[in-house]
């Protein structure tokens, strides 16, 4: 859990960036009522070498992550978790989620082709269907640096 931790930290310090030239929430997360939902985008060459090939994620510039997690009390929790990416012509391709898990935490992650040596915003529309029960709905624009 503590390296998952650390790995999603140090994504969120290496797309501030990117963080602070879109419309979304400062603290990349939203709640509904007592399930957070945490969410970061960003370019796959940000990932360490190691980081990717464990998590069979492919590093490039033409490829861009994002990664969800869903927190009820102190502890992430499992979902069914959807959704899509819009450029901002408005061309839509589906999200392809699946669970990624380390010592007792999971966190669901997406790989998206992204235009390469550029900075692109997408449209983000997340599904995520928590324990509770019900399906909760982000949806955020954020800037992509695929130079990275």
């Amino acid at each position: 859990m503590a390296r998952l931790i650390a790995m999603f930290g140090l994504l969120f310090a290496l797309t501030a960036p990117a963080i602070a030239a879109d419309s979304a929430s400062l603290n990349r997360q939203q709640q509904f009522g007592d399930v957070i939902i945490h969410y970061n985008a960003f370019a796959s060459g940000l990932l360490q070498p190691n980081v990717a090939k464990d998590n069979g994620l492919i590093r490039s510039k033409g490829q861009a992550v994002i990664n969800i997690a869903v927190i009820k009390g102190d502890k992430t929790v499992t979902a069914d978790v959807d959704g899509s990416v819009a450029d901002l012509t408005g061309r839509k391709k589906e999200l392809s989620f699946r669970p990624v898990s380390e010592n007792g935490s999971v966190n669901y992650i997406a790989q998206f082709a992204v235009e390469p040596d550029s900075s692109a915003t997408y449209v983000f529309t997340i599904n995520v269907k928590a324990g509770d029960g019900d399906t909760h709905t982000l949806s955020f624009n954020q800037q992509i640096f695929s130079d990275q």
